[in-house]
C-alpha cells in the first residue's frame, strides 16, 4: 500500500510540472569560418573595392593641413621658444631718398644716383618733367609803370557811393537810348564822356574825378567801346556795380542804309 501511494503521489508531480513548464526553444549559436585565401595576392577583393569608392567619393572634404603635412606636425609640438619682437625700422624699413628732393630743375639727375630716376630727355634737354623755365624765372618788369593818381578831397570810393546815394541825376537823359558807335563817338569830351562797358553805355563825366587811375586813363575809353581796355586794366571790378547809377543806354550795331 506505501508502494503505491509514493508511485501515485511521484507521477502527479511531474505530471504538474510538465504540463506548468514552456516547451523550451533551441538556442541558436554562432559559427564563425575564416576567408580561404586567394591564389592570386595582387588583386582586389570585393570588399576592398567597396572601401576605395567610398574614400574616394568628391563629396567628401580631404583633411585641411594634411594629416602627413609639416603644418599638422609643427602644431602638435609644444612651443617653447619666446617670440621675438621686432622693432619699428625692421617691420618697416625707411624708403629710400629719392633724388628728386634735392634735383635742380633743368639738370638731369646723375646716372645710377636713384631708381626713382626720370629719363632725361632726347636731345640733351633735361628732364621730361623739368619745371618750365617760363616759372623759374622772374617775370619782366612792365615797361611803363602805372603811377598811382592822388585823388582831390572828397573824391574817393566812399563819396562817389554817397553820390549815388544822394539821388542826383547822373545820367543826363531822361530815358535809356539805344546807342550805335557812330552816337557814342560824338561824346568824348572831358565835359561830355561817354563810354561802353559790356554792351551797355554810361556817362562817365561825373565819376572822372573819382577815378583811381587819374583823369587821363579814363578818357581813354571816352567815345568808344572800352570793354577790352577795362577788363585788361582790372577785369576784377564790377564795371554795372560801379557806374549802375551812369546808365545811359545799350550799345547796338549801326543801322543798316
Amino acid at each position: 500500500m506505501t508502494s503505491y501511494l509514493k508511485s501515485w503521489l511521484w507521477n502527479g508531480t511531474v505530471s504538474a510540472e510538465s504540463s506548468a513548464a514552456p516547451p523550451q526553444q533551441p538556442v541558436p549559436t554562432l559559427q564563425t569560418t575564416s576567408p580561404q585565401a586567394s591564389d592570386d595576392e595582387g588583386s582586389d577583393t570585393e570588399t576592398e573595392l567597396d572601401v576605395k569608392v567610398e574614400v574616394d567619393d568628391d563629396d567628401v572634404a580631404p583633411a585641411f593641413p594634411s594629416l602627413n603635412s609639416a603644418q599638422r606636425v609643427q602644431s602638435n609640438k609644444p612651443s617653447t621658444s619666446v617670440p621675438k619682437i621686432l622693432s619699428d625700422s625692421q617691420l618697416m624699413p625707411p624708403p629710400p631718398v629719392p633724388s628728386l628732393a634735392v634735383r635742380r630743375p633743368g639738370v638731369p639727375a646723375p646716372a645710377g644716383s636713384s631708381s626713382l630716376q626720370i629719363p632725361s630727355r632726347a636731345g640733351g634737354l633735361g628732364s621730361s618733367l623739368a619745371v618750365p623755365p617760363s616759372t623759374t624765372k622772374p617775370p619782366p618788369k612792365p615797361s611803363k609803370k602805372r603811377e598811382k593818381v592822388a585823388l582831390a578831397p572828397g573824391h574817393s570810393a566812399m563819396d562817389w557811393a554817397n553820390l549815388k546815394a544822394s539821388g542826383a541825376d547822373l545820367r543826363g537823359v531822361d530815358t535809356l537810348l539805344r546807342i550805335p558807335p557812330s552816337m557814342l563817338k560824338q561824346h568824348n569830351k572831358k565835359d561830355d564822356a561817354w563810354s561802353a562797358f559790356y554792351g551797355k553805355v554810361y556817362n562817365i563825366t561825373p565819376y572822372i574825378p573819382f577815378h583811381p587811375g587819374g583823369e587821363r586813363e579814363l578818357m581813354r575809353v571816352a567815345g568808344r567801346d572800352g570793354t577790352k581796355l577795362f577788363a585788361t586794366t582790372h577785369g576784377w571790378v564790377n564795371a554795372d556795380f560801379m557806374l549802375d547809377a551812369c546808365l545811359v543806354g545799350f550799345l547796338v550795331p549801326e543801322p543798316s542804309s
